[in-house]
């Protein structure tokens, strides 16, 4: 009998914990039916439409420093990546065979000067005794030839001192033009024969402005603008940049060039727009993304940008039914807009509720209590 009553004690006090559990499951089933879970609407707005191009950026100027005697480099006379001024002296080579050249030149000048001065007068004496029959037209016509050839011989000699002088002056080097320079490719102390080849000794690189330079199909470009110059006039002002870098400024371009035919074996055009460098941040040679204009669409449908998440499978959303029951919605997204909304051409229809914020914990199937956010 006793052993009957303990039985169902066991059995009672086992349907009791069951019950408890059942009911503490169905506590936290409904806490998690009702947790309240970020959510807004997808809107429209009138959204410009961009195709993307890559491209890289030029500098607006560039020029070589080089060296053009056969000399060795006494000194550098600047800090790498300095800005320049045009005709700052930027290295010296030594000067002592072409100072000696110059000297020897003007010696030579003055020596064929002076023989001008005496065969001018010869060849004047000579033509007024002739008048007498004191000379023969021989003596004449000699003297003439030797009046010419030291006129010749002179203007050799000035062109000679001309070239040495440039050869002296090209032991200092100046900057071509204004900009940033690079570091020297030589040191001081190396000899370099530019004599024979320019050699270079650094670049200049004027970033005041730079080009994005990038290819578009020419088809494409045709239907962009449909042969009509004013869109290109109106929509190819402010084409909007994107870096891979993480830049303190925004940068746009304005589109000044398009190239008059069509590269054959491409099927592209060459385009470049001009772009302000803001505290000298960009540098040539940077990657960029060209976002070139060719249309509206007046009605986009828009969502924050954060609340997409991306799978193995793609892009994809949570969306909230009638019944706020959480779906996943795959979709297919379109440009950045405004920096922190994306146009959605595909899953999504405006005036759905998608959620915000939770999107780690959020599961497809779950009910869920929506707080409208902003």
């Amino acid at each position: 009998m006793r052993f009957r009553l303990l039985l169902l004690n066991m059995a009672l006090l086992g349907a009791g914990i069951f019950v408890s559990c059942h009911k503490e499951e169905k506590k936290d089933s409904e806490m998690m039916d009702d947790r309240p879970v970020e959510v807004t609407e997808a809107i429209t707005d009138s959204v410009v439409l961009y195709n993307t191009y890559p491209g890289y950026l030029n500098a607006e100027y560039y020029a070589e420093v080089v060296g053009l005697v056969n000399a060795r480099i006494m000194s550098m006379n600047y800090s790498s990546g300095q800005y320049v001024n045009k005709g700052q002296v930027l290295f010296t080579l030594d000067p002592t065979t072409y100072r000696d050249a110059v000297t020897r030149a003007e010696a030579t000048l003055k020596s064929n000067e002076s023989a001008l001065t005496y065969a001018k007068s010869h060849y004047d004496a000579v033509m007024k005794a002739l008048e007498d029959n004191a000379v023969s037209k021989m003596e004449v016509l000699q003297a003439e030839s030797d009046f010419h050839q030291a006129e010749a011989n002179v203007n050799d000699s000035k062109a000679a001192l001309h070239l040495a002088q440039v050869n002296l002056g090209y032991c200092t080097v100046t900057a071509p033009i204004s900009g940033y320079i690079t570091s020297n490719t030589l040191s001081v102390g190396n000899y370099i024969t530019g004599a024979d080849s320019p050699v270079k000794l650094a670049e200049i690189y004027a970033n005041t402005h730079l080009y994005a330079v990038f290819q578009v199909e020419a088809t494409n470009y045709d239907q962009m603008t449909s042969g009509n110059k004013s869109i290109e006039e109106t929509l190819y002002k402010n084409v909007p940049l994107e870096f891979k870098e993480t830049l303190q400024n925004s940068y746009t371009a304005d589109l000044s060039y398009v190239a008059p035919s069509v590269d054959r074996s491409t099927g592209t055009l060459h385009l470049e727009g001009k772009v302000t460098n803001k505290d000298n941040e960009l540098k040539p040679g940077m990657y960029v993304t060209i976002k070139l204009p060719y249309g509206e669409n007046p009605r986009a449908t828009l969502v924050k940008d954060a609340s997409i998440g991306t799978d193995q499978l793609g892009r994809y959303m949570f969306v909230l039914n009638d019944s706020n029951i959480v779906m996943k919605r795959r979709i297919e997204v379109g440009e950045l807009y405004h920096d922190s909304l994306r146009v959605i051409n595909k899953g999504i229809e405006p005036g759905e509720k998608y959620i915000t914020k939770a999107l780690l914990t959020v599961r497809a199937g779950e009910k869920v209590k929506p707080v409208m956010g902003k």
